[in-house]
Formats: C-alpha cells, structure tokens, sequence
C-alpha cells in the first residue's frame, strides 16, 4: 500500500509510471456510497488510455460541484478507452458488511470492463482478490486522475439513482442528502422507521440520534 501526500490536484503520474513498468491498460478504481445509512454502494473502474488529454481537469468527485460532475461524467464516458459501473444493493451490503461488499462491486468491475486492465490503481487500502498487479493508495482520488475519474462515474451514478428513490420513498428526502445521516434524514428515520432502502446493518450512533 502506497500512502502519498495530498496534492492540490490528481496527475497522470501514478499512470505514466505504470506505463513505463510495460503496463498499458491502467484502470482506476473508486466507490461511493460506503458511508450512508441507506441505497447501494456503487463502484467504478476507469482506463482513461495512453492517450487521455491530461488538460481535462479531473479532480476527487467530493470537491467538484453536482454541475461540473455531471459534465465530467459524460466526457468520461465518451473519451476514456474503457469504465464499467457497478451498483450493490442495501441487502448484499447487509449480507456481506459494507467493506466486504464494496470489495466484491470491484470485482465485478474487473470481470466486465473490457478490455481487462493489466494494472490497478485503486482508492484506498484495500484492494480486491485479484491477480491484477497494482496498488491501493490512500487519498488516490487526489493524486491520480484513473481513480478521480472513477469516483466521478461512481457518484454521479449513485446521486442519479437515488434521485429516483426519493420519488419511491419521498417521506425520507433521499433527494436531498442521498441516505447520508443528515439532521433531516435522522428526523424521518425517528418519524417513519427504516424504509426498505435502508441498511439494516447499520445503525445511528447514540451521539448521532442525541443531535435530533
């Protein structure tokens, strides 16, 4: 595990390293949604190809505006030499635990994206059971722009579909804080119970409920 400082902005560099090893279909790895009480986690790899222009300004989805996200992920899409994204549900995270499941919506990434990457770059410290070489790094979705890229597709994705549910399950505004602990969220768990959205396996913490 690679632990780097943080940087005002992820480069190409982990990858033009990578290239230079021999490696040639470099894909970066991110999920979002670990944290939330409610909805999927989705996960998503991303090769942005030997010939990505590095002008585009790719940077951690968490410090991007919704606006610039949405455009960044339709670039992404259209340019990189490959992504796949994958969505798994509240259950699976309940039946697995939530590191466990985010480890497993990796896998899946690896096993349909095409062409198969020969190298990973992947957020974090962990990474999947895979004989793909690679490394997981700390904060990599501020120092590379594989992973940033990744994170952009994994939370748009998220964001998008669970928009949709709070127009299902209106009474608890996923809309608005996407099943994160919010103040709000805590109020409607408290008013209406757990919607079929929600993690069971997870719980508010008493400090948490206390801030109701």
């Amino acid at each position: 595990m690679r632990v780097r400082q943080k940087t005002l902005r992820p480069t190409l560099e982990l990858e033009e390293a990578a290239f230079l090893r021999g490696f040639s279909r470099i894909a970066g790895i991110d999920e979002a949604g670990r944290g939330p009480l409610a909805g999927p986690v989705v996960v998503a790899a991303v090769v942005l190809g030997e010939h990505w222009n590095d002008k585009y300004q790719l940077n951690d989805s968490k410090q991007l505006s919704a606006e610039k996200r949405q455009k960044l992920f339709d670039l992404i899409c259209a340019e990189s030499s490959a992504f796949k994204i994958v969505s798994i549900s509240q259950q699976e995270i309940d039946r697995l635990n939530i590191l466990q499941a985010t480890l497993v919506g990796m896998l899946c990434c690896l096993n349909e994206i095409e062409p198969t990457p020969d190298y990973l770059l992947v957020d974090g410290n962990h990474y999947p059971d895979t004989k793909i070489q690679g490394e997981a790094i700390v904060k990599g979705d501020c120092l590379s722009k594989s992973i940033a890229a990744a994170s952009i597709l994994a939370k748009v994705s998220r964001d998008r579909a669970m928009v949709e549910y709070g127009k299902k399950y209106p009474q608890w505004g996923f809309e608005r804080h996407m099943g994160y602990p919010t103040k709000q969220h805590r109020e409607a768990i408290t008013k209406y119970g757990l919607s079929p959205l929600h993690r069971r396996s997870f719980r508010l913490k008493p400090e948490q409920m206390s801030l109701l």
